[in-house]
């Protein structure tokens, strides 16, 4: 049976060359059944692209060009940028991910949207003289921001944390600059898919934690992330926990995990107990350095977002969870916390083969999962099919 069971699109040949090892034309036409011609005039167009291109050592000098091809992960870059709540990275990405360039800046997202996107805009100008790229290789930008997001028009939608952001149109501010496509999503979700694209490839069912100043999950579930109706999938910062009861949270109610579990309301207990900390980072080095009182707080912390997460683990049946997030570098104290209670209070079944692991792209992980998801746009079959009439 062939391959392909309609019209043989020029994404279909593409796909079996996306995953960048070089076949010959007679190897293309094996696997998908097609005709060798089908298959030279679909590589005649990646070509044209610059897509795909001859691998090996031969050279063409006129006569038949060299037998095997493969992606072309030059042809084009991305630019990932990941807006924490005090901080933001860009990076700019070649289509395989590899990182070409990278600026990272102290920036505070409550500044407003004209501040940081500025500084987003004024920084891919930047990666692209760095790398010697032209503005016209830019071909799409990925951007994560610290709230919810509605994916679908890239606008925040009443983020906490982001005075003056709520709605305010961010992919029509970056096109001002650079008329590409840009892709807006929560920097949760973004972690997540940095996680999984660059260190858990081989798994479909992935939950990332983020503890910081806030919490939150973002779920791969068969292999695609899940954003939920509005964009605010995975938000267990605000599921009430045991031991929050009377506690108020800043989103107006009470009990809230985040009010008892993530950095600030950490480093307010151990103020109360003598301690000289004011940020996360502060509790972090607390922990590192020893201190008693810090590493209690940390494994109640863990226990506390374990109670949390063990429901989630039944729900959705996960293979891999992943922390990270400024908190998940004190160590494995806050680890210790969460499988304490998960593997207590989650289903056996669920927590059979459940590995419960600290993040391994680290601070890494926002950026590179905002340029993967500029690169899955840019090599989706949609893309591919909209260039290739293009180019005819």
């Amino acid at each position: 049976m062939p391959w392909f069971t309609s019209v043989v699109r020029t994404s279909d040949v593409f796909d079996l060359l996306r995953d960048g090892r070089p076949r010959t034309r007679a190897q293309l036409a094996e696997s998908s059944g097609l005709a060798r011609s089908t298959i030279a005039a679909r590589v005649d167009v990646l070509m044209k692209l610059g897509l795909v291109a001859p691998y090996g050592d031969g050279r063409s000098t006129g006569g038949r060009p060299p037998s095997l091809f493969a992606l072309n992960p030059a042809a084009r870059v991305v630019v990932g940028v990941d807006v924490g709540a005090t901080h933001a990275v860009a990076a700019m990405c070649d289509l395989s991910g590899a990182v070409l360039s990278e600026h990272r800046s102290d920036l505070d997202v409550a500044s407003g949207p004209e501040e940081v996107l500025g500084w987003v805009s004024a920084t891919v100008g930047q990666l692209l003289a760095e790398t010697g790229r032209p503005a016209a290789d830019l071909a799409a930008i990925g951007i994560g921001l610290p709230g919810p997001v509605e994916h679908s028009t890239g606008r925040p939608m009443n983020p906490p944390i982001m005075p003056g952001w709520d709605r305010f149109d961010v992919p029509g501010r970056v096109q001002r600059d650079y008329p590409v496509p840009v892709l807006i999503d929560n920097d949760v979700n973004i972690m997540a898919l940095g996680e999984q694209q660059t260190h858990f490839t081989d798994v479909d069912d992935l939950v990332l934690i983020k503890v910081a100043t806030g919490i939150g999950a973002g779920i791969i579930s068969g292999g695609s992330l899940q954003r939920g109706a509005q964009g605010t999938a995975g938000d267990l910062g605000h599921v009430r926990v045991l031991r929050g009861a009377g506690v108020l949270c800043r989103c107006g109610n009470e009990g809230c995990l985040e009010a008892v579990a993530a950095g600030p309301a950490l480093a307010a207990r151990l103020r109360e107990q003598g301690r000289d900390v004011q940020t996360t980072q502060d509790v972090v080095d607390l922990v590192r350095a020893g201190d008693l009182a810090a590493l209690h707080e940390i494994r109640q912390a863990g226990r506390d977002i374990g109670e949390v997460l063990a429901t989630m683990v039944n729900l959705i049946n996960p293979s891999v969870v992943v922390i990270g997030g400024r908190l998940a570098n004190s160590g494995e104290h806050l680890l210790a916390g969460i499988r304490e209670v998960v593997y207590l209070r989650s289903l056996p079944l669920a927590t059979q083969s459940l590995r419960v692991v600290s993040s391994r792209a680290g601070a890494e992980a926002g950026v590179l999962g905002a340029a993967s998801m500029a690169i899955t746009h840019v090599l989706s079959p949609e893309s591919i099919e909209a260039a290739s009439a293009a180019v005819g």
